[in-house]
């Protein structure tokens, strides 16, 4: 899970935010919905984490900056030779570079592609800064990846400095990597350089914990669009009954689903109650077919434990659906790999159900600059309040002007 993310001189993100999602020692423990560091550390965490704000405020740009880190760190070196990397500055002719760092956890053994979900957990802060001359190639200025333990200084696994080198910390070895690294292209992260020759390397686990993030961004993600998920639901056909069964709730006239082979490869035919034929997902409710999409992101997130990144997911699904969904994640038997949901959307009657550890605000200012906030960190906020009443009311901010 990750635990704080700080974001600067991304999209509208110009000046540095932070999201600091650790939870203070008095605030009580919420039935299944924190998540404990498995670092002995005793912080937690919220599992679902959700943007609201005014359209074009920044929501997804927080979402993006999560799924840009996991496409850089798992797919970055499949760029050609002399590709730049994207100019993600904000768009007012800065030169400043792009920062992202995030803190997760993850096994003990930085080496580890695959943990034991027992064996011991600790937290780790990744960095990556990114600039160059406008007009030029954007180019990776440096990294670094650092493993803290519950108490004491962090230490470092590697870093990347701003004159190219790549050097491993003190018991990280990264022997064997020096002709890779020595020659390594300024627009590749070093974990998905070094995963080309080798399973186990000092950032193993930093590329396993990208690998596990799976989102919806356009851009920066293998989309689960309609022709995708149907291919994803004729090879996983436990994750296809999933499906069914929450359709199945989520429209009450559905029966059932199957797959028709077809010259085309599989069709989903949907079988509804009282209908003599059944009829193609084009036919669908588009919040019928808006989940059809996101299921795999959802489960593929619930069983490995992993961190499912969904932006604007109440943009078609059914208000009183989507607390369900967030279910699942506080659910310790569905979720029982700490799973992790972010997802921005505009549906405000999800503050009725949520806890104020699990609400951010984005908001811009005039000069398209975001802000971003947490209900937890705005000062007189008490659990008892009515959240979704006092921010329709504007008294949270991050609502829409008109007029």
């Amino acid at each position: 899970m990750i635990h704080r993310l700080e974001i600067e001189n991304f999209y509208s993100i110009r000046e540095t935010q932070v999201i600091d999602l650790r939870i203070g020692v008095k605030a009580p423990d919420e039935e299944g919905r924190f998540g404990r560091l498995r670092d002995g550390s005793g912080v937690r965490v919220p599992k679902t984490v959700a943007f609201f704000g005014a359209n074009a405020s920044g929501k997804s740009n927080v979402l993006r900056a999560l799924a840009f880190l996991r496409w850089f760190l798992v797919e970055s070196v499949s760029l050609p030779l002399d590709a730049s990397l994207p100019d993600l500055r904000f768009a007012d002719g800065n030169t400043a570079p792009t920062r992202i760092k995030v803190h997760f956890d993850w096994s003990a053994d930085p080496w580890s592609a695959a943990p034991d979900k027992s064996a011991p957990f600790a937290q780790y802060i990744y960095e990556v800064i990114l600039g160059g001359t406008p007009g030029k190639s954007t180019i990776v200025l440096s990294e670094e990846l650092r493993l803290q333990p519950p108490t004491g200084k962090s230490r470092r696994i590697f870093v990347r400095t701003s004159s190219g080198e790549v050097e491993g910390g003190a018991g990280f070895s990264l022997k064997g990597f020096g002709l890779i690294l020595t020659n390594l292209r300024p627009n590749v992260g070093v974990a998905s350089a070094v995963a080309q020759l080798a399973d186990r390397h000092p950032a193993a686990g930093l590329l396993a914990w990208a690998r596990g993030l799976t989102s919806n961004i356009r851009g920066w993600s293998t989309i689960f669009d309609e022709r995708n998920a149907t291919k994803y639901y004729a090879e996983n056909q436990a994750k296809f009954g999933t499906l069914i069964h929450v359709i199945q709730q989520l429209d009450t006239g559905i029966m059932g689903i199957t797959l028709r082979d077809t010259a085309n490869g599989p069709q989903p035919e949907f079988i509804h109650q009282g209908l003599g034929r059944q009829l193609s997902l084009a036919s669908q409710s588009e919040g019928t077919r808006q989940y059809y999409r996101i299921h795999p992101i959802i489960w593929e997130t619930l069983e490995h434990g992993g961190l499912a990144v969904v932006d604007e997911m109440d943009s078609t699904i059914h208000p009183i659906i989507l607390p369900a969904i967030l279910g699942w994640f506080h659910d310790r038997v569905v979720n029982a790999g700490q799973a992790q949901l972010w997802m921005s959307g505009h549906s405000a009657s999800l503050l009725e159900g949520l806890k104020k550890e699990e609400v951010y605000f984005t908001e811009k200012d005039w000069q398209g600059r975001t802000t971003i906030y947490g209900l937890k960190d705005i000062e007189g906020v008490r659990r008892v309040d009515n959240f979704y009443q006092k921010y329709l009311g504007g008294v949270y901010g991050a609502v829409p002007r008109i007029g």
